[in-house]
């Protein structure tokens, strides 16, 4: 691809593709394209020609932009994707110096650990021990009698996948790796210390919400709610009989995710569905817009604090959340936000990338941003049927060894 990288982020609202050069100090983009999506629904393609048009569009106007053709993609996984689990697996040394084998043998034996309905995307080591001795990052050159390592294997359904990779194949682009949102919006969103102390990153797209705790420098867990802004916009359109355009460009001008004394002096055109002729306008008290859309979001939240709790991770994910996705963008919600979670709460942009355009410098890009910074910085586990050992092995310890030079 001539130096260049490509990524493409396909969402229920928007399909975004950004094509980069990297640089010295992270990626330069050169080519930008967005269209708004089609045929898919949660995060999830439901309508395979639609899609697949949309994808074609986004990627045709960024390499238009570029003056560059590509031929392969780093993509993007908003919905599909069951809660990551933590596995702990150990392989006897008999007093044995640990090397390069070792490492290989134990990694390998953790990636295995699998679900039968689940294809493996991610599988990140996040802690070794040595007899039972935890908080060890690179064991290699240690001697003990067992080593064992923590990893967090991030699965989603196969038919997800597969149907994800037909629709890239239909525009005639190979998939280079497989990222889930919140992993990307983390590497485009957090600084280092962040992900060091303990965060949660909520990227709040539009059909879906997804989560992802970061301690000590990686990933440990992540989830997705199917709830977005898309759902706040019918909700709209459906409490005030309003055509889902008009919802849409309501929620935007007027939008807020907390109530103020003002809303009830302040007066809202609302165009009747069907009815969308001057004359055949209501007029309702902005307190009745905001009055739909706190109750959303308010459940959003809900089901995030929910899924932390249940998952044990939430006092790793300390006292700090960073919103990104364009859902957070409307008014109220960090504040909404930190109410319901209990934490502080900042609005992530994405960091450490260069030539991007004013209007996709915001929370709506960072996960087409953070899957840049993947594609520069490590391989993704590209789903097949059938993987042999060896092919198994070399990307799982190439892997490894990029996470510890991403770690050290």
């Amino acid at each position: 691809m001539k130096g260049l990288v490509a990524a493409l982020d396909i969402g229920t609202t928007k399909v975004c593709c950004f094509i980069a050069r990297p640089e010295a100090d992270g990626p330069r983009v050169v080519g930008i394209g967005h269209q708004v999506s089609r045929g898919v629904r949660n995060g999830i393609i439901v309508d395979l020609d639609a899609a697949a048009q949309s994808i074609l569009n986004a990627v045709h106007a960024a390499e238009q932009m570029a003056g560059d053709t590509i031929s392969e993609v780093v993509l993007n996984l908003s919905g599909g994707f069951p809660a990551s689990r933590l596995v702990s697996v150990e392989i006897p040394l008999g007093g044995r110096e640990i090397g390069d084998a070792e490492m290989r043998r134990v990694l390998d034996r953790g990636y295995h650990t699998r679900d039968a309905d689940r294809e493996v995307i991610h599988s990140i080591p996040v802690g070794f021990s040595i007899d039972g001795s935890r908080g060890i990052r690179d064991p290699r050159g240690m001697v003990g009698e067992r080593l064992a390592v923590n990893m967090n294997l991030v699965g989603a359904t196969p038919s997800t996948l597969r149907n994800l990779i037909a629709a890239v194949g239909r525009c005639h682009l190979d998939v280079a790796g497989i990222v889930v949102g919140p992993y990307a919006a983390g590497l485009a969103c957090l600084v280092e210390d962040e992900q060091q102390l303990g965060v949660t990153v909520i990227d709040m797209g539009g059909g879906t919400t997804s989560i992802g705790v970061f301690f000590d420098g990686n990933l440990i867990f992540c989830d997705t709610v199917p709830v977005g802004g898309a759902h706040v916009t019918s909700d709209i359109a459906r409490g005030l009989s309003t055509p889902i355009a008009h919802a849409e460009r309501m929620k935007t001008l007027y939008g807020h995710a907390i109530r103020s004394p003002a809303d009830d002096r302040e007066t809202i055109a609302v165009p009747q569905v069907g009815e969308e002729e001057e004359g055949h306008t209501n007029h309702v008290p902005k307190s009745l817009l905001v009055g739909i859309i706190g109750p959303r979001l308010e459940e959003t939240f809900e089901l995030v604090r929910e899924r932390l709790e249940k998952s044990g991770f939430d006092k790793l994910a300390g006292r700090r959340i960073v919103l990104t996705g364009g859902a957070c963008q409307l008014p109220g919600t960090r504040e909404l936000a930190g109410l319901i979670l209990d934490k502080q709460v900042r609005i992530g942009r994405p960091l450490r990338i260069s030539g991007l355009a004013e209007a996709t410098q915001g929370s709506a890009f960072s996960t087409c941003a953070g899957l840049l910074h993947f594609a520069l910085s490590e391989r993704a586990e590209i789903p097949r049927p059938a993987r042999s050992a060896t092919e198994s092995l070399g990307g799982l310890f190439g892997r490894f060894g990029l996470w510890l030079k991403e770690n050290f």
